[in-house]
């Protein structure tokens, strides 16, 4: 180790959306942060369109407004909603889909979401713009990114952690694991990763097709698989042979030929291939998120097939929740608990995701049981009750943590009240600090956030429609931890203030 390596209060190994988005966070909280990224060049085909795009679900479009970025994103990102793509030639707006089933806007009651103030839709970015917008930010807000510097080792020395990386040897306080599905922070700190094994391959492929028109546009289910066509060249296909062929082979032109004439029962012709990749539907979960002065977030602490889009929402999801925790720990100013709460919080999530996953391949199955299965799942989601279901489930928009307190509002995302000057309550969580909210007029709410003004903002306003709401304390993810609809007991704010931000100024 170089005598002259600074310290970092944190290393995150992984230059991903989750390790970008998770340095912006610690660097909001006023911790020092290097990134370091095992890969040299962040480019790479698979992350522009087509298969580069991913479905943003509601809470994350809600954290990335939050730290203003979701602006920045829409202009830099390409059109994912391109008119040949072969959803936008349907009649119906799909809202999403439940193992390739549709559900559509048409069909979804919005009123039932009575705290939502917000768009009840997914928006859809590539993930080459998704990087480069947080690689950009994370730079300006003064986080240090080394690429080409993968990680060797860990070796954690009391209230310290040594870095392998590269050639240097790294010293912080804490380390992160955002480094994927075989992340090398998992294993050197030992923390056990456990699940269900593969049982297809799956194909993502872009070929030139000698007779494009023997495959029908969209997505069919066959008796030898499932496969989406996009004339006239891309194609994914999932093959149910146990996750045999992933990672097992080269790719080559006869086998992408012999597997999509398998899943689609036509005698196409694959001429040549431009891009081709496999992935497989294993789905694992690691035990525990931390262990010593080691956390996991994104692939690194669960893994899933990619069917609806929901791995790269649940690890921006895991970067939010956890970044101000570990600020605070590192900054010395928050409860002893409070980095307890990001495993609390994230990992049963983590558990619904996977399952939610594998209910997925078990109707995409090739056997006369999961067809019928899914006939069934068909009729009950054209319904308005199974839309709203699986538009809660597929959306994030149900997500709640189990927080203390009677109030319904509580543990869930902040309504983004529009306000008497303007501005929107998302736009007041831009600092990464909390915010107590006050609609009526009782002085000890503003008297209690100047006993903790280095945590917590104050913001006394109308809003246009307060939902009957007086006072709401919310988190700096974004989450409600406290709400009145009339007059309380200020004893149960104080002791929330107490719970999420630590002790008051002594200033």
């Amino acid at each position: 180790m170089n005598p002259s390596t600074p310290t970092y209060d944190a290393i995150i190994a992984g230059a991903g959306p989750v390790g970008l988005f998770l340095a912006c966070e610690l660097r909001l909280g006023g911790c020092s942060v290097l990134v370091l990224e095992q890969a040299p060049d962040p480019r790479s085909p698979f992350k522009t369109l087509p298969f580069g795009l991913r479905g943003l679900t509601v809470p994350t479009a809600d954290a990335l407004d939050r730290r203003d970025l979701l602006e920045s994103l829409a202009a830099h990102a390409a059109n994912p909603a391109a008119p040949e793509a072969h959803w936008m030639r349907q009649h119906r707006r799909p809202a999403g889909h439940f193992a390739g089933i549709q559900f559509f806007h048409d069909k979804i009651d919005k009123a039932r979401w009575r705290y939502r103030l917000g768009p009840v839709e997914a928006a859809a970015a590539d993930m080459a713009s998704i990087e480069a917008v947080l690689t950009r930010r994370a730079e300006v807000l003064g986080a240090t990114i080394r690429r080409g510097c993968a990680l060797k080792g860990v070796e954690e020395r009391g209230d310290e952690v040594l870095v392998s990386a590269g050639d240097d040897v790294f010293p912080c306080r804490w380390l992160v694991g955002c480094d994927g599905a075989h992340s090398a922070v998992r294993k050197s700190a030992g923390i056990g990763f456990t699940g269900t094994d593969p049982e297809f391959t799956g194909y993502s492929v872009r070929a030139v097709l000698a007779n494009p028109d023997a495959l029908a546009p969209g997505r069919h289910q066959s008796e030898g698989g499932v496969y989406t066509f996009e004339a006239p060249d891309v194609i994914a296909m999932a093959d149910f042979d146990g996750g045999a062929f992933h990672r097992s082979s080269p790719i080559t032109r006869e086998h992408v030929e012999a597997v999509l004439r398998k899943v689609s029962g036509a005698d196409v012709r694959v001429e040549s291939l431009d891009l081709a990749a496999t992935w497989t539907d294993r789905s694992y979960q690691a035990t525990d998120y931390r262990k010593g002065r080691v956390l996991l977030a994104g692939d690194a602490a669960h893994i899933h097939s990619p069917l609806g889009g929901q791995g790269l929402n649940l690890g921006l999801a895991d970067a939010m929740n956890l970044g101000w925790k570990l600020a605070g720990e590192i900054r010395g100013d928050a409860p002893s608990d409070l980095l307890e709460s990001y495993q609390q919080e994230r990992h049963p999530v983590g558990a619904q995701i996977l399952d939610w996953s594998r209910a997925q391949v078990a109707l995409m199955r090739p056997q006369p049981s999961s067809r019928a299965l899914r006939a069934i799942v068909h009729d009950l989601i054209e319904t308005r009750d199974g839309a709203n279901y699986f538009a809660e489930r597929a959306l994030s928009i149900g997500l709640r943590y189990d927080l203390s307190g009677s109030h319904p509002l509580i543990g869930r995302s902040a309504p983004d009240f529009h306000l008497s000057d303007g501005t929107r309550l998302n736009q007041h969580l831009r600092a990464g600090r909390g915010l107590l909210v006050a609609f009526d007029t009782v002085p000890k709410r503003r008297a209690l956030a100047r006993q903790w003004h280095h945590r917590l903002n104050y913001l006394k306003s109308r809003a246009t429609n307060p939902l009957g709401l007086s006072a709401l304390l919310v988190r700096p993810d974004g989450f409600v931890a406290w709400a009145v609809d009339g007059s309380a007991d200020e004893s149960e704010l104080t002791a929330t203030i107490k719970r999420w931000f630590g002790l008051p100024s002594r200033q």
